[in-house]
C-alpha cells in the first residue's frame, strides 16, 4: 500500500548512490566535452565488445531498430497517461479521459488521433525513477542508462557535465553489439544534441564503452525542418562531393581535430575512425536517408512539418535503412521563446506554470499528430514488427497541482517529479492495448509491479534479441553493462 506522504519503497533510490564511487568534485575540462561531442569519430578506450545480437526466447528479438522518442522537459504523465479522474480536483486537473481501440488503455481527450493507435502500443504506468535532486540531469541519466546517477549528480547540480567514465546510453550499447551498419552509424540522434552547452545532459553517450559508438548527431531547427545536417561530418565546410572525394583534405582536417582533442590514442583506432568519417561523407545512402523532402507531401503534411515531426519521418527512413538505434530528442521553441514564457520553462515539456493550456494548445496537439503518424506509418509499412519503439521523458510531472516557483495553485503549473513516469512501448514483438503496472490513486508513486528504468532497458535490448550485456575493457577484464532490473516478458 502506498502512503501519500510518498512512504513508498521507491524513495529507496534516493540513497542508491552510496552504491557508487565518487568521482573527483570538479568539472571536466575541454577535452572531456569535445570527447562527448564528436559524433563518434575518435576511437574510445574500451575494445572487445561482442558484435552479435543474440536472438532470445519470450518473443524477443524481432526488432532490427529502436525508435527512442525523448520528450525533453519531463512530459506530465498524469495529464497525458495515467489520469486519475475519480482523484481530487487538485491532483486531476480539467483534462478528462478519452477510450481508445484498446479497451485497457484510456488517454487524455487532447490525444485523439493517437486514441486511434491504442491497439498499437501498451503502456507502463510504474516507472519509479525517483532521483534525490528531482532534476533533469538526472533524469535524463537514469531514463538514458537505466544506471541510478551517483552522487555527482547532488553535488554537481546542473554543473555535471557528461564524462568519460559514465555509464553508456542504451542506444549505444545497442550500436555497440549490433554489426556495423555498411553504410551509416549503428547510432543516429536528432534533432539536436540536448542541452546548450556547457550544460550538456549526461547520459546521452557511449561513455566508458568508447567513442567509437557514440551517435552521430543530426541537427535540424524550427524555422527549416525539412533540413537536416550532421556537423560532426561537416568537415570541409562548403565543399562539394567532388572536393570530399579528394581523401587528403579530408585526413587533414582530421589530422588537426585529433591535435585539438589532444588524445592519447593508438593510430590504427584513430586511422579506422578516418576511414568511417570519409565513407559517411562519400555515401550515396547517407544523403539518401537523411532526406526528407524525397517524401510525398501528403506524408509529410501527416507528420506535420515541424522539426518534430519531421525528425520522427527520417527515423522512419533511418528504419527502412536499418540503422539499428535512432532517438529523436524533442525540440522546444526556446528558451525566449513565447511558449517559454507561457510555460515558465525553456520551452519544452517543463510546464512549470500553465500547464494546462500549454499542453492543451500546444505540445499535445504536436505531438498527437507527429507520433501517431509514425506509429500509423511503421504499421502500414509492415515495419512495426520488426522496430521497437520507446516514448520516455526524463521525469513526470508533480501530481498535485501548483509550483512555487510560478505562482503556486494560481500559476496552474505542475513542478518536476521523477518519482513515477509513463513509458510507452511498441513493436518489436511488443503486444499492443495493453497496460503494465499502475501507479497509486494520486499518481505520486508506481503501486502495482513497480519497475525502474533498467527494466525499460533491459526491454528494449530484449526486444532487439541482445541477451550478452558483457563488455572487455582495455585490460582484457570483463565487466557488465546493467547489472541491475530483467527484461518485462509479459509485454511480448
Amino acid at each position: 500500500m502506498v502512503s501519500r506522504n510518498g512512504r513508498h519503497q521507491y524513495r529507496t533510490f534516493l540513497d542508491c548512490e552510496v552504491r557508487v564511487t565518487q568521482r573527483k568534485q570538479r568539472g571536466p575540462d575541454r577535452r572531456t566535452m569535445l570527447m562527448a561531442s564528436t559524433g563518434g569519430l575518435v576511437a574510445g578506450a574500451f575494445r572487445g565488445l561482442t558484435a552479435e545480437a543474440n536472438v532470445s526466447g519470450s518473443g524477443g528479438g524481432r526488432a532490427k531498430s529502436t525508435i527512442l522518442f525523448f520528450l525533453c522537459g519531463g512530459a506530465s504523465h498524469i495529464d497525458m497517461w495515467d489520469m486519475k479522474p475519480q482523484a481530487p480536483l487538485e491532483y486531476r486537473g480539467p483534462f478528462r479521459p478519452i477510450a481508445t481501440s484498446s479497451p485497457e488503455i484510456e488517454l487524455c481527450e487532447h490525444l485523439p488521433l493517437l486514441a486511434r493507435q491504442a491497439h498499437r502500443f501498451s503502456l507502463i504506468r510504474s516507472v519509479g525513477a525517483s532521483v534525490n535532486t528531482n532534476d533533469h540531469h538526472a533524469g535524463y541519466y537514469f531514463n538514458l542508462t537505466g544506471h541510478v546517477p551517483d552522487v555527482t549528480f547532488r553535488t554537481q547540480g546542473n554543473d555535471r557535465r557528461p564524462y568519460p567514465d559514465d555509464w553508456p546510453y542504451m542506444g549505444c550499447v545497442v550500436a555497440a553489439k549490433r554489426p556495423a551498419h555498411p553504410s551509416l552509424p549503428n547510432a543516429i540522434s536528432l534533432p539536436h544534441m540536448p542541452s546548450r552547452k556547457p550544460y550538456t545532459r549526461p547520459g546521452q553517450f557511449a561513455a566508458r564503452l568508447g567513442l567509437q559508438f557514440d551517435p552521430l548527431y543530426l541537427q535540424s531547427t524550427r524555422e527549416n525542418p525539412l533540413s537536416f545536417s550532421a556537423p560532426a561530418l561537416e568537415i570541409l565546410a562548403g565543399s562539394s562531393p567532388e572536393r570530399i572525394s579528394a581523401r587528403s583534405q579530408l585526413l587533414t582536417a582530421l589530422d588537426d581535430a585529433r591535435r585539438d582533442l589532444d588524445l592519447s590514442l593508438a593510430a590504427g583506432t584513430f586511422d579506422k575512425q578516418q576511414e568511417r568519417a570519409f565513407a559517411l561523407l562519400a555515401s550515396a545512402a547517407s544523403t539518401d536517408a537523411f532526406d526528407v523532402t524525397r517524401e510525398s507531401e501528403a506524408t509529410r503534411h501527416r507528420y506535420g512539418e515541424t522539426v518534430n515531426g519531421m525528425s520522427l519521418l527520417l527515423a522512419r527512413r533511418l528504419v527502412e535503412a536499418e540503422v539499428p538505434f535512432i532517438t529523436v530528442f524533442w525540440l522546444g521553441h526556446g528558451i525566449n521563446s513565447p511558449l517559454a514564457k507561457k510555460c515558465r520553462s525553456a520551452g519544452s515539456w517543463d510546464t512549470h506554470g500553465n500547464n494546462f493550456n500549454c499542453l492543451k494548445d500546444d505540445l499535445l496537439p504536436e505531438f498527437d499528430q507527429c507520433f501517431s503518424a509514425l506509429v500509423e506509418d511503421l504499421a502500414d509499412r509492415n515495419l512495426l514488427d520488426q522496430t521497437t519503439l520507446l516514448v520516455t521523458s526524463e521525469m513526470g510531472r508533480q501530481p498535485k497541482i501548483g509550483d512555487r516557483r510560478s505562482g503556486g495553485v494560481e500559476g496552474a503549473g505542475r513542478d518536476h517529479w521523477t518519482h513515477l513516469l509513463t513509458n510507452l512501448v511498441a513493436g518489436g514483438g511488443i503486444r499492443g492495448g495493453q497496460v503494465y503496472g499502475s501507479s497509486d490513486r494520486y499518481a505520486e508513486y508506481p503501486a502495482e509491479k513497480p519497475v525502474t528504468p533498467a527494466h525499460v532497458a533491459h526491454t528494449v535490448y530484449h526486444a532487439m534479441g541482445i541477451t550478452d550485456l558483457q563488455a572487455i575493457d582495455a585490460q582484457n577484464r570483463p565487466w557488465q553493462l546493467l547489472d541491475e532490473g530483467y527484461p518485462l516478458v509479459e509485454l511480448f
